[in-house]
């Protein structure tokens, strides 16, 4: 019997140090450098959710790439809605700083304040 709760005693023990080490990693790794999310909905079909809105794919956020400015033309990303803040919406970057994009026959150039 005695046996039996120095194991257990031992177990606990154990688990609640790597509990503590573990939990602040896996926050600190989720808040700075990557992140798991679901998307829903059909706005970024075929390339996410090609079964329609049945279906919701599982992408990995690069929190790097956003955090230097490092991102390309062609990339997806991930954003606060304009409209609604508490949801997040993500959208492909067809255009960069300094490009003109033109939709639907008119020709806007987007620039941006430094």
């Amino acid at each position: 019997m005695a046996q039996s709760q120095g194991w257990m005693k031992r177990y606990v023990k154990a688990f609640c140090k790597g509990f503590f080490v573990a939990v602040p990693m896996a926050v600190t790794f989720l808040d700075r450098v990557a992140c798991v999310a679901r998307v829903e909905g059909a706005s970024m079909q075929p390339c996410l959710n090609p079964g329609g809105s049945q279906s919701s794919d599982v992408v990995l956020l690069n929190h790097w790439k956003a955090r230097n400015f490092e991102v390309q033309r062609g990339d997806i990303v991930s954003l606060v809605s304009p409209k609604n803040p508490e949801q997040k919406i993500i959208k492909r970057v067809i255009a960069l700083e300094g490009d003109i994009v033109k939709d639907g026959g008119k020709l806007q150039a987007y620039e941006t304040e430094t």
